[in-house]
């Protein structure tokens, strides 16, 4: 499992961000860039497209860091939903448009419909399967929270901070989850 460094503060980062440290934007590059590149690669499926959707990111990232509000959650959070939010635009933004050159004709049919959904990417081909039947059996949060764990690869740490919920809430969820997960496949 990957493990999560809890001294590493991201709001101090996005503050210096708002400040017009380059130097903390940078910090923040190194520290999440890879991570955001799955969110952005899983909703818009071609590697070119997560490359921009992360450089535009983090562009936003700079640019409006200083409208991050703590009371409204964490600040790692708020990067994700900026990446989450620029992915979805691109997603969106290649439906809508007519004018798109033939060589993007393709990438169209690549995108799933409910792109940001990762339990019909987890299960895409296999919509009969036991796996899927139970894991829409699960309420949203324990699905969210197994799903982020297992098919995205994040620590239950960072979920916590995604999701914005104290980190034995997302323990006890992710637990739960899986006991009836077994309990349904058996």
């Amino acid at each position: 499992m990957l493990t999560h460094d809890t001294t590493f503060d991201y709001e101090a980062q996005l503050f210096a961000c708002a400040g017009g440290d380059e130097k903390a934007l940078r910090r923040l590059y190194d520290r999440e860039a890879r991570w955001l590149l799955g969110v952005a690669l899983r909703i818009v499926v071609r590697r070119e497209l997560a490359d921009e959707v992360v450089h535009d990111a983090f562009l936003r990232i700079w640019q409006k860091s200083g409208t991050y509000s703590p009371a409204l959650g964490s600040a790692r959070g708020w990067m994700y939903s900026v990446v989450r939010h620029r992915a979805l635009d691109v997603v969106r933004q290649l439906r809508r448009d007519p004018a798109l050159p033939g060589a993007h004709e393709a990438l169209l049919d690549e995108v799933p419909v409910e792109a940001d959904d990762p339990l019909q990417s987890l299960t895409r081909g296999r919509d009969n399967s036991a796996l899927h039947l139970c894991l829409q059996q699960l309420d949203d949060d324990k699905r969210a929270c197994i799903l982020l764990a297992y098919v995205d690869g994040f620590s239950q740490t960072q979920i916590a901070s995604l999701l914005v919920r104290p980190l034995g809430t997302i323990k006890a969820w992710t637990r739960r989850g899986l006991l009836a997960l077994k309990d349904c496949l058996s």
